[in-house]
C-alpha cells in the first residue's frame, strides 16, 4: 500500500512540478524580454538627430549598468553611413545587426556573436523626425542573467517540491498506520481470543472494523456448531453400532450355533445406521456449501415418478402451487418427498394426496402429503421418528425413513409434524420448509 502511495505521490508531484516549472519559466522570461522592450522603447523616446545628423539621446537612460564596461547589459544604435552610437558598457565593442530588412515591431532573438557571452537581443528599425535614415535600434543583455534567474527558481521550486514530496509522503504513512489501527485491533484481539481458548472477539473495537468483527463472530459460531454437529453425529454413529457390535461379540464368544444369522442380521443394523448418519453428513455439506434453491413442484414429480413404477395400483394426486421454491438442495428434497410418499403409497389404502403449499405462508412453505390408510395414534406420533421405530412390522423397511425426513429438514431449518387426514382419514405428514429468497 505504502509502495503505491509513493509512486502515486512521485507521479503527481513529477507532473506538477513539470507543469509549474514551465509556468514559472515562461513568467521570469516574458518578465526578463518585457525590461529590454522598456529600455528599447526608452531608447526610441530619447532619440533625436543633431544638427550633424546623428542621432543623439536627449536624457540618459537609467540603468547604471549601461555605464559599466561589460556589464551585461548594452544598447546601440546604427544607421546607414553614420558611426555607431553605443553604450559605455560595450565600450570597444560592438553588436551586429542584421540588415537588410526593415523590424517596425521590436524583434527578439539569440545572439552567439561572442562565444563567451551569448546575447538576447532585441532590435528595430525607426526613422527617426527629421532624418531619411533608417535606424537600428538594438538593446541587449546577456543570456546567462536570464538562465540565472531560471534556475534560482527551479532550485525553490525543486527545494519546495522536496520538502511537500516529504510531507505528503509522511502524511500518507500517518494515514496508513491509523487507517490499519483498527484492523490492529482485531488481528490482537484474535490473537488474545487464541491464547485465552475464547470462541467470540468480544474486545469493544472501532465502529468502522464492528461489521468484520460481527461477520467473524458469524463465522466461529457456524464452524463451532459444525465441529458439534460432526460430534454429535460421530457419538450417535458409535452408540448406534455399539449394541449390534456386542450382539455380534457375544455370538462369536459363545460359538452360538446361529453366528452367520447373527451376524447378517446386525450387520443390515449397522449398515442402516451408517446410511441414516451419512445422509445427515451429506445433507450438512451441501447446505454448507452456499444459498440452496429447490423447485417443489420439480421435484413432487420426479418423486412421483419414480413411485409410481413401483405402486402402479396407487392413485397418486397432485395439487398446489407447483411454482414454489425452497431454500434446500434438490438432493435432499428429493429424498424427503421420496421417503414420505413411498410410505403413503406403502402403507396407504391405494390413495395418495400431496398438496403444495396450502397455507402461502410468506416465510415458510408447507407441503402435504395425505394417505387413506390406518393413521398413527396421536400417541404414537412423537416416537414414530425415532430411528428404527416402526408400527407394521409386516412390511419390509428400516425404520429410518421418518427419521432421515426430521434430520434432514431440521438441518435447513425446517420441520415434520404428523397429523390426520380430514379427506382421506388416513395419515397427514406436514413438511415445513424455508421459501427461498427471490
Amino acid at each position: 500500500m505504502m509502495l503505491i502511495a509513493t509512486a502515486w505521490i512521485g507521479v503527481l508531484l513529477l507532473g506538477g512540478g513539470i507543469a509549474l516549472d514551465r509556468t514559472l519559466t515562461g513568467v521570469v522570461t516574458r518578465n526578463f524580454d518585457a525590461q529590454l522592450s522598456n529600455l528599447l522603447n526608452g531608447m526610441i523616446a530619447s532619440a533625436e538627430v543633431g544638427m550633424d545628423g546623428d542621432v543623439i539621446l536627449n536624457r540618459p537612460l537609467g540603468d547604471q549598468r549601461l555605464l559599466e564596461p561589460n556589464s551585461g547589459l548594452y544598447w546601440q544604435i546604427r544607421g546607414a553611413g553614420r558611426e555607431d552610437f553605443a553604450s559605455r558598457s560595450l565600450w570597444d565593442r560592438s553588436l551586429d545587426v542584421r540588415a537588410g530588412h526593415t523590424d517596425h515591431d521590436p524583434h527578439l532573438y539569440v545572439s552567439k556573436q561572442y562565444p563567451d557571452e551569448p546575447l538576447r537581443v532585441m532590435e528595430r528599425s525607426v526613422t527617426l523626425p527629421g532624418s531619411d535614415t533608417l535606424w537600428w535600434f538594438s538593446v541587449a543583455e546577456k543570456q546567462g542573467n536570464l538562465d540565472e534567474q531560471v534556475g534560482r527558481v527551479r532550485r525553490i521550486l525543486l527545494r519546495s517540491f522536496a520538502v511537500l514530496g516529504l510531507g505528503l509522503l509522511g502524511m500518507a504513512m500517518l494515514q496508513t498506520w491509523l487507517g490499519l489501527g483498527p484492523l490492529r485491533g482485531v488481528r490482537l484481539a484474535l490473537q488474545k481470543m487464541r491464547n485465552s481458548g475464547a470462541n467470540r472477539v468480544t474486545e469493544p473495537l472501532p465502529l468502522e472494523v464492528q461489521p468484520l468483527v460481527e461477520e467473524l463472530n458469524s463465522l466461529l459460531a457456524h464452524t463451532e456448531r459444525q465441529a458439534e454437529e460432526a460430534r454429535t453425529h460421530a457419538g450417535n454413529l458409535a452408540h448406534a453400532l455399539k449394541t449390534p457390535l456386542t450382539v455380534v461379540m457375544n455370538a462369536a464368544t459363545a460359538k452360538a450355533p446361529d453366528l452367520a444369522d447373527t451376524v447378517i442380521r446386525e450387520a443390515a443394523v449397522m449398515r442402516r445406521q451408517v446410511d441414516h448418519h451419512l445422509a445427515r453428513a451429506r445433507a450438512v455439506g451441501r447446505r454448507a456449501v452456499g444459498q440452496a434453491r429447490a423447485s417443489v413442484g420439480e421435484s413432487v414429480e420426479a418423486v412421483l415418478r419414480a413411485v409410481t413404477v413401483l405402486y402402479e395400483r396407487t392413485r397418486f394426486d397432485l395439487d398446489g402451487n407447483r411454482e414454489a421454491r425452497v431454500a434446500i438442495e434438490r438432493q435432499d428434497l428429493d429424498e424427503i418427498l421420496g421417503n414420505l410418499i413411498e410410505n403413503a403409497a406403502k402403507y396407504g389404502g391405494g390413495s395418495v394426496f400431496v398438496t403444495i403449499d396450502p397455507t402461502n405462508d410468506a416465510r415458510w412453505c408447507e407441503i402435504w402429503v395425505e394417505d387413506d390408510g390406518m393413521g398413527i395414534p396421536e400417541e404414537e406420533r412423537t416416537r414414530i421418528f425415532d430411528r428404527g421405530a416402526r408400527l407394521d412390522t409386516g412390511k419390509p423397511g428400516t425404520g429410518l425413513g421418518l427419521a432421515i425426513v426430521r434430520d434432514v429438514a431440521e438441518i435447513y431449518g425446517g420441520s415434520v409434524t404428523l397429523d390426520e387426514s380430514e379427506d382421506l382419514g388416513g395419515l397427514l405428514v406436514k413438511l415445513r420448509l424455508p421459501r427461498a429468497r427471490a
